[in-house]
């Protein structure tokens, strides 16, 4: 991880070989494979990306992601909270809606490529007048990927099951149970469970481990103790919070919370 100086935005280099299962991002996703490959299921389906590929990720959208041959590949990534990818497309479509979301997982645009490698350059480096040249870029990253539209109308949901998932998302250390779920959304218990996975791409105990380990990690960039983490999010020991944490994300909450505190010393800096 790199410190961006933007709030909002984070830019990540990757290299492993491990395969992640199903799992979600609060934020919208962009991202260059720089060598080897993956396979991945998402929500907008099956997808294979190599290097010089162009790949996407939603907020909320479940995806996985399987090194082709098993071998290890590179990639960068530049994470951005929605807020902040609405000021930019509010920039670039003169419109204030935020309703928009990728619609390509992967592509290959060598136009886009060139553009997000400066991007991303200019998010991870140290350089003077750095808040310009951030702005510049990602407007640029942008333009070219507006002309091929990657943005498209997300599908309206119910109320009713919405606040069943609000129900996770506001406190996710709570032991629901699906029935609860169910009185919420005012539908049997067969009915929430598929038509809540028809709206997340997750059953509910899958998201609800989901939004736990989205907790654990802010936590954790937060400096909580990992054992007041655990605690917090609804894990029944430490232990149980790093097999998760292992599992999802490839590295251990130590490893995370040294990344994290290395970022932040330069952010400080």
């Amino acid at each position: 991880m790199f410190p961006t100086g933007r709030p909002g935005l984070l830019a990540v280099a990757a290299s492993s070989d491990h395969a992640f299962p199903r799992h979600t991002h609060d934020e919208y996703g962009i991202g260059l494979f720089i060598s080897g490959g993956q396979m991945s299921a998402s929500g907008r389906g099956q997808i294979t990306a190599s290097a010089g590929d162009i790949i996407t990720v939603n907020p909320g959208e479940v995806h996985d992601g399987v090194p082709t041959r098993g071998e290890s590949r590179s990639w960068l990534m530049l994470y951005l909270d929605p807020a902040l990818l609405a000021d930019i497309n509010s920039d670039l479509e003169g419109t204030q809606d935020a309703d928009f979301e990728f619609e390509r997982p992967a592509f290959s645009d060598p136009r886009a490529a060139l553009s997000f490698t400066s991007a991303f350059a200019a998010a991870s480096g140290e350089r003077d007048n750095k808040g310009l040249a951030l702005d510049q870029a990602l407007a640029a990253l942008f333009v070219p990927l507006s002309s091929v539209k990657p943005f498209a109308k997300k599908a309206q949901t119910g109320r009713d099951l919405l606040r069943a998932r609000t129900m996770i998302d506001d406190d996710p250390a709570r032991n629901l149970s699906l029935q609860d779920l169910a009185t919420e959304a005012g539908l049997s218990r067969f009915q929430t469970l598929r038509a809540f996975q028809a709206l997340t791409g997750l059953t509910p105990h899958a998201y609800l481990m989901q939004r736990r380990m989205s907790l654990a990690r802010r936590r954790i960039s937060q400096g909580m103790s990992l054992a007041d983490v655990a605690a917090e999010a609804g894990y029944a020991d430490q232990s149980h919070m790093t097999r998760e944490f292992r599992r999802r994300y490839g590295l251990t909450p130590a490893a995370y919370r040294q990344a994290v505190t290395a970022c932040n010393s330069i952010q400080d800096a």
